[in-house]
Formats: C-alpha cells, structure tokens, sequence
C-alpha cells in the first residue's frame, strides 16, 4: 500500500505526540479522534497517523477494540507495510541472534523491541512459531509467514493463537501449522540440557528461552546439590540443575504433559534415576514438602504471571509474597532461593519488597545474591516498561 491509499487516523490536542516521535509505539484510544470514519476501520487496518496539527507521523496497525487503538509500524508516512518490509525487520532482528547463539534456537521477534508490535516469534532449529497477538498481525500473516520462511529458510511455521493478549485485541485462538509438518515434540538443546518443547500444544511457543541466563546462573549453585523446581512447566531450571551435577532434582507442576515431557528430557540426557516429579497445585505442594521436612539445597519458583494487569497488581504481589513464605523453609540452611516473575504489571522494586517479605514471613533472613532479566534474545524497548517484564531474585539464606 503507498501513503496516498492509507486512511488517516488523527491524534487529539492532549495526546502525547512527542513520545510516539521518540519511539513510543501505542496510541491509547483516549488519545485518538474516533469520528465515523475511523470507527469503520475493521481491526488490524492499517493507516496513516497524524498529529493534531496534520503533520504525518507514520504507518500505524487501528484496532478500535482494543484499548490500544494504534500500533506504530514505521515512522515512515510512505511505508508499504508487505513481505519485503517484513524481511526486511526480521533480517535485522535475525543478524543479532546469529551473533549470540551458535544455533538457531531462540527468540527471534521480541514484537516492539524488534519493530513488529504485538508479534512474538520463537525458532526451534527448522521450525519457527508466530504468536499474532495483534489484529494487524493476524490479518497480514501471509505474507509475515512468507518472509519469515524466506529470511530463516525454516521448513515449518505454526501459528499459535493462544493466550490472554489475543482477547484483549477481540481475536480467537487456534493453533494451525501454516508451512510444512511438524514433529512432536522438538529436543532443544540449552545450557547442556535438554528439553523436549511442544510446539502445538504447549504453553505460549512451547519453551521459556527467556529463561535461559537464569537457568545458568542457578545451575552454577547446583553441583552437587539437591534441587527443588517448582512451577517447573517442560523441567526449565531442574534440568538445567542436573546437566550442571545436581545430585538430585524434583519438579512439581499442575500440568501432567509438562511433567512428562520434563521426564522425556531427562531421559534424553541419561538422568531420569535422578529426577523425579510431583503433580499437583504449587502452593499446596509446598506447604505438604515443609510436613514432610523436606529440605534442598536450591529451591526456585517461577510461577506464571500473578499481575498481568494493574489492576491484579495488590494480588499478584501477595501471590508472590505467598510463593517466598511457603518456599524458605524449604531452603537448607545456607541455601539458595530463586523467585521469579514474569508480570510486567509488578516492577523490580514491588517484586523484590514481596518476595523479601515473604522469606521473613516464613522464618528466615536472606542475603540478595543475584537479579536476573530476560536473555538478550528479548530485548528491551526503552521507551516501553512493559517490554521489560522477566525478574529473577536469587537469595542465599542464612542458616
């Protein structure tokens, strides 16, 4: 499409145009003139953007359901949002991941911090996954699926259109192989484990690389240690533990698949008599481990997002005060406690003054050994919080 058969959409007065010419990449719907024309846009349009003065500030993706009314695509006006310009953001996105990882497992879209808003795309060696959890995405993923395979040269593509930001746009779910056939499930080789990833019917892509340097650093506590991996999902940081010299390694998760395909990875790696796993809600779990005296030398907790949203915001935050109470007895005395977030809604400070009252809560006092993030295959957007949603605390406790 050129500039010329675009429609125009328009800012307000009061809409803070600086920010989005300094790169940030939403328009709230509060801040956009919703007059009949714009509100005939279908979902996912694409449109020119102006200021209240009509100055063009570039191509955004308009969804009027959604709170965030527009996504800025590119800051140039004239942009032809097709599979070249596809290509083109996913060459640059790939050219970075190629310096970092020897192989081609890894995330390779990061969506705005990679130029493709509300897109997530995961490599698995020959097979990539597109999460299109924007209307814009999901109406234009033939040609993204098309540039993706031309760019990576991978033989299969899922679409998989699951999960909670795919409602708040007003889109479905399904999860549909779009290019070649793939087989279930993918070994993927980090940190000297392996994990086996679902990649049709797992959570989100079917594997957490985001967790990658977390995993590392708690591997380098676990030689020769007992370990306890709770919200374990595929086995993330027990498998990890065990490829570093654990001398044991339990797994507790709700998800019977997952816990059994945590057991096919550690059987990929020769380790199956040292690992075990229990089923069963979390927090329950835990409280039945401290009944039993239970102790191990390394216990991390990386639960699913408790604060998605601001509004769930004083909740999650008990929910993770709850996960530190429950988990520090469990600790041996001078061991190690990870806690982990993914809730971009609870930032570094509020995530640590939870889980540092949840460790005293249960009894024990600790020292702040390690903060973790995300991998830099999930690079931040500066000028978007939000981007910047993976914590990781590591605490030794005192005996």
């Amino acid at each position: 499409m050129t500039q010329s058969s675009l429609p125009i959409v328009r800012l307000r007065p009061k809409a803070n145009a600086r920010a989005i010419r300094h790169g940030f990449p939403w328009v709230y719907a509060n801040e956009l003139v919703t007059d009949r024309r714009t509100k005939a846009l279908p979902p996912g349009s694409l449109a020119v953007l102006e200021d209240d003065t009509r100055q063009a500030m570039g191509v955004v993706a308009v969804n009027n359901g959604s709170k965030l009314i527009c996504r800025m695509l590119d800051p140039d006006p004239g942009a032809r949002i097709d599979q070249a310009w596809f290509a083109a953001r996913l060459s640059r996105a790939q050219q970075m991941r190629e310096r970092l990882f020897d192989a081609p497992y890894y995330r390779l879209i990061h969506a705005e911090a990679d130029g493709l808003p509300g897109v997530v795309i995961d490599r698995f060696g020959d097979v990539a996954v597109i999460q299109p959890n924007a209307a814009w995405a999901e109406v234009l993923i033939g040609p993204l699926a098309a540039a993706l395979a031309e760019v990576t040269g991978v033989s299969a593509i899922v679409k998989n259109a699951t999960g909670r930001a795919r409602g708040l746009e007003g889109l479905g779910e399904e999860t549909v192989v779009l290019r070649g056939a793939v087989a279930e499930p993918v070994p993927v080789a980090m940190n000297g484990a392996t994990y086996m990833a679902d990649l049709l019917g797992g959570q989100k892509t079917g594997l957490f690389f985001d967790q990658r340097p977390n995993h590392a650093f708690a591997a380098r506590l676990a030689r020769g240690a007992r370990v306890l991996d709770v919200f374990s999902h595929v086995g993330g940081f027990s498998l990890a533990a065990l490829a570093a010299g654990a001398d044991q390694a339990l797994a507790v998760d709700g998800s019977a698949p997952a816990l059994d395909l945590a057991r096919q990875g550690a059987a990929q790696m020769g380790m199956e008599a040292r690992f075990d796993t229990r089923k069963g809600d979390a927090f329950d779990v835990m409280a039945g481990l401290a009944e039993e005296g239970a102790q191990f030398d390394l216990v991390v907790c990386d639960p699913p997002a408790f604060a998605p949203s601001r509004q769930a915001l004083d909740a999650g935050l008990r929910a993770y005060e709850r996960v530190a109470r429950l988990a520090a007895p469990l600790v041996a005395p001078g061991g190690y406690l990870g806690l982990c977030s993914c809730s971009h809604a609870a930032d570094l400070t509020a995530f640590r003054t939870a889980s540092a009252r949840g460790i005293g809560r249960g009894g024990r006092r600790a020292q702040l050994i390690h903060t973790g993030f995300a991998g830099p295959d999930h690079p931040l957007l500066p000028q978007l919080a939000e981007s910047g949603y993976l914590k990781a605390l590591f605490f030794r406790l005192a005996p």
